[in-house]
């Protein structure tokens, strides 16, 4: 490959090309390796899954339409050892959610899966960061941080990205602005608990609050918050009653996290990872406006909140560290 072609893609810390690894090719896992290929997240992916055969074609499936993609190469095995040199994992393999089910409901089988799948990540690509999807998300990246003993910067999980991405999409539809326009922000479990921070929710400069009428003439009021924000936390649910799973925003969503750390974009993203001292809130995984670069996790940032808000993100902070001593960690 000429060298006009390789400076397309993001390098690792030690100048070689880029790898992807994604653990598990299910739905989530099949998606998460179509985008980061169309959108050239690397230059290498693969995808490891104990079903070869699984593995083998969801691969070759991404790589016969390769020529219309900025990636270089898409493989896959169940071969742990496929994952070697990875620069970023991503874990998607788990228990399946089912309708009726919450997040949480999943937490045991998934976090006992932990246990054999983190130790196999660190002993074939000892220098990866992670990045978690499973869910529970905030307590099956909890798990493999403990699990790990990595430093808090190289383990995180997708949060509540896809939450505020849902969020904004809303809040679109509601205003007729581009999405791009519109910076708000779902923070906290990803799942049931979640906080909507309309405080510092903005469309372009103009905070939501100021914002005015709808495309409809309706206000902008604490009603219509309420009723977006409840249709964002049951936007799973009602994908998981129609198809059985949501494979393709979350794909997407991970593909974006993927880009902001292979790209050193210091981008700020509600991914989860390990809080100390946030609003108080210490000793839980999950999700907050994060800067994300080439080194992982970084700077927690801390939005002005409301009493209400701040109470809720207790609230779910409280919950999830249940969960995760139920569980022995």
């Amino acid at each position: 490959m000429n060298a006009a072609v390789e400076s397309l893609y993001p390098t690792s810390g030690g100048g070689r090309p880029s790898k992807i690894a994604i653990i598990g090719a299910g739905a989530v896992g099949t998606a998460v390796a179509y985008a980061c290929a169309m959108r050239g997240d690397a230059r290498d992916i693969v995808l490891y899954d104990i079903d070869k055969a699984r593995a083998e074609a969801e691969a070759l499936d991404i790589a016969h339409g390769i020529q219309f993609t900025p990636a270089g190469s898409v493989e896959g095995s169940n071969d742990i050892e496929i994952i070697h040199g990875s620069d970023l994992v991503i874990v998607t393999a788990g228990a399946k959610q089912k309708p009726g089910q919450t997040r949480i409901d999943l937490a045991e089988s998934t976090v006992n899966l932990m246990h054999t799948i983190v130790p196999q990540i660190l002993e074939a690509a000892p220098d990866a960061y992670h990045m978690y999807i499973t869910n529970p998300v905030d307590i099956v990246t909890y798990a493999a941080l403990k699990i790990s003993g990595l430093p808090r910067n190289r383990v995180f999980g997708s949060g509540t990205v896809l939450d505020t991405s849902r969020l904004r999409y809303l809040v679109s539809r509601r205003t007729g602005v581009a999405i791009k326009n519109i910076h708000a922000y779902v923070a906290g479990e990803h799942g049931d608990s979640e906080v909507a921070l309309w405080s510092s929710a903005e469309i372009g400069n103009v905070p939501l609050r100021h914002w005015g009428p709808t495309v409809d003439g309706s206000l902008f009021d604490a009603d219509l918050r309420d009723e977006i924000a409840h249709e964002v936390v049951n936007s799973a649910y009602r994908i998981i009653e129609g198809k059985g799973a949501t494979n393709y925003a979350i794909g997407l969503a991970a593909s974006n996290i993927a880009t902001a750390f292979l790209r050193d974009e210091n981008r700020v993203l509600t991914i989860c990872s390990l809080l100390e001292d946030w609003h108080g809130i210490s000793d839980v995984v999950m999700a907050a406006p994060t800067l994300v670069d080439r080194n992982g996790a970084g700077r927690v940032l801390e939005p002005p909140l409301t009493l209400r808000e701040r109470d809720g993100l207790t609230a779910s902070a409280e919950q999830l560290r249940s969960v995760a001593k139920s569980l022995g960690l």
